[in-house]
C-alpha cells in the first residue's frame, strides 16, 4: 500500500465517520470485524496446513530453537529467573491502570448505545469473551507459524529493529504463503482492521472535543449561551478532522507497533487511577481528573528518559501509577468536592457502587449496600476474568501444547472455566429496572 492509497483509505473513513455517526460506526465495525476475523482464520488455517499440522508445528519450534527455548516461547509464565514479578507487575497494571480501565472511551460507545443495562452488560462481555479468547486463540497460532516460517537467531532479539522486523514478518506471510485470491482477502480484512479502529477512534476523540470542551466549556462557560444541534454536528466533523491529523502526526514517529504500545501504556497508567476512582468515590471531582491528565503528561517523558529500556517497563508503569494516583488522591482531598446537586443527579442515573456514603444517603439508600455491592461486582468480574483467562489457556495448550506439557492441565483449566460461568452469568444477565441510562451499565 502507497503513501496515497493510505492517504485514500483515511480520508474515506473520515468521511464515513463524520457523516454516519454512531449509527454508521457501529453498522460499519460488525462487517469489518467479521471480514478481518475471516481473514485471520484462513491465515492462520494456511500456516497449519503448510507447516502439517500443530504436532509438527511444534517439533519444528523445537527443531529450530532447541527444546528449552520453544519451551519458553510456548509458555503462559516467564520462565527466565527474576522476569515473574515484572510480567505480574505489567499484566496486574494493564487491567487496572490504562486508559480503558473503566470501559469507557471508545468501549463505551457500544454499551450506550444500548436500549437496557442488560443488553449492556450482555454486549461488553460478549466483547470481552471474543476480544480476548476468539480473537487471541487466532494470533497466537499465526504468531508461532510466523515464528517457524521466518526464523530468527537469538543475537537477533538483541538489534535495535528487532521489533519492527518481526512485525514485518505477518506481511511478509501473506504475501508468501497465502493464494492470490485468500490473500486479497487478507488484504482487504488489514484494511477493514484498520478503519475499523479509525472510524472508533474518530467518532471517540470528536465527541469529547465537541461535547466537554467546544459546549461545555466554550459555549455554556465562556459564551454564556447553549449551542445549537448542527452547530455541534459541524464542530464534531471538524473535530474529527483535528483527532485524524494529530493519529497521523505521532504515528508517523512511531518506529514500530510495538513503540506504540508502550507509550500509549505509560500514559494511559497515569488516568487509569482516577478513572476507576471517579465510579467508586465521590470524592473525584474535576481538578482530580485534570491532575492525574497534567501528571502523565509531565511524568511520561521524565520516565521514558530515566527507564528507557525495554525490560525496565514493569518499572517505568510502577512509577506512573504510585505518582499518578498519589496526586489524584492529594488533589481529590485538598479541592472543592463536586456540587451535591450534580452528584445526586448522578448518583440516581447510574446508581455507582463503592464508597457514596453521602450521597447515597441523601438519595434515601443505605450506604453500607452501596458499598456492599462494590464487593460482589468485584467478585463478579475477577470470576469472569478468571474463567476467560482460564479458557485462553486451556484451549491455547490443546491447540499448540508445551513439549512437556500433558493433556490433564488445559483440560482442568477449560473444566474450572465452566464451573465459575455461573457465578458471574448470573450478574451479567440479571433483569433489572430499566432507568433509561445505557450508562448505568458501565458499573
Amino acid at each position: 500500500m502507497s503513501h496515497w492509497d493510505f492517504l485514500i483509505l483515511i480520508a474515506f473513513v473520515a468521511g464515513s465517520s463524520t457523516t454516519g455517526g454512531l449509527r454508521g460506526v457501529i453498522a460499519s465495525d460488525l462487517f469489518q470485524f467479521g471480514l478481518a476475523m475471516a481473514g485471520s482464520i484462513a491465515f492462520a488455517a494456511i500456516l497449519l496446513w503448510e507447516s502439517g499440522g500443530p504436532g509438527a508445528l511444534i517439533d519444528r519450534i523445537v527443531e529450530l530453537y532447541g527444546e528449552e527455548r520453544a519451551g519458553r516461547m510456548l509458555s503462559f509464565t516467564p520462565s527466565v529467573e527474576g522476569a515473574l514479578m515484572p510480567f505480574l507487575v505489567i499484566m496486574g497494571l494493564q487491567w487496572l491502570f490504562q486508559m480503558n480501565s473503566d470501559g469507557t472511551g471508545y468501549l463505551a460507545q457500544r454499551c450506550m448505545a444500548c436500549a437496557t443495562d442488560r443488553d449492556a452488560r450482555i454486549a461488553a462481555t460478549v466483547f470481552a469473551w471474543v476480544q480476548i479468547l476468539g480473537r487471541s486463540l487466532v494470533w497466537l497460532v499465526i504468531g508461532v507459524g510466523l515464528l517457524v516460517f521466518y526464523p530468527f537467531a537469538p543475537a537477533d532479539a538483541l538489534g535495535p529493529g528487532f521489533a519492527a522486523s518481526r512485525e514485518r514478518t505477518f506481511l511478509l506471510g501473506i504475501a508468501d504463503e497465502m493464494p492470490v485470491g485468500i490473500r486479497g482477502l487478507m488484504v482487504t480484512a488489514l484494511v477493514a482492521a484498520l478503519a475499523s479502529t479509525i472510524d472508533t477512534h474518530l467518532n471517540w476523540g470528536s465527541s469529547y472535543l465537541t461535547n466537554d470542551v467546544y459546549k461545555r466549556l466554550v459555549c455554556q462557560v465562556w459564551l454564556k449561551r447553549a449551542p445549537a444541534g448542527p452547530e455541534l454536528v459541524f464542530v464534531a466533523r471538524v473535530a474529527s478532522v483535528i483527532v485524524l491529523l494529530a493519529g497521523c502526526l505521532v504515528a508517523a514517529n512511531l518506529d514500530s507497533i510495538q513503540q506504540g504500545w508502550r507509550i500509549s501504556l505509560l500514559f494511559g497508567a497515569g488516568i487509569g487511577a482516577v478513572l476507576m476512582l471517579r465510579w467508586v468515590w465521590e470524592r473525584i471531582n474535576i481538578q482530580s481528573e485534570f491532575a492525574a491528565m497534567a501528571t502523565a503528561i509531565v511524568a511520561g517523558p521524565i520516565l521514558l528518559w530515566a527507564f528507557p529500556e525495554d525490560d525496565a517497563e514493569w518499572a517505568r508503569l510502577g512509577a506512573m501509577v504510585l505518582v499518578s494516583t498519589a496526586g489524584t488522591v492529594i488533589v481529590a482531598l485538598a479541592s472543592r468536592p463536586t456540587e451535591r446537586e450534580v452528584l445526586l443527579a448522578f448518583y440516581r442515573a447510574v446508581r455507582p457502587v463503592g464508597f457514596w456514603g453521602r450521597t447515597a444517603r441523601a438519595a434515601g439508600d443505605d450506604p453500607r449496600s452501596v458499598r456492599r455491592a462494590l464487593g460482589t461486582t468485584l467478585l463478579a468480574t475477577v470470576a469472569c476474568a478468571v474463567s476467560l483467562f482460564l479458557t485462553l489457556v486451556g484451549v491455547s495448550k490443546l491447540i499448540l501444547p508445551h513439549p512437556d506439557e500433558i493433556w490433564l492441565l488445559p483440560v482442568l483449566c477449560i473444566l474450572g472455566a465452566g464451573l465459575l460461568t455461573p457465578f458471574w452469568w448470573r450478574r451479567v444477565a440479571a433483569q433489572e429496572p430499566d432507568r433509561g441510562s445505557g450508562v448505568a451499565s458501565l458499573r
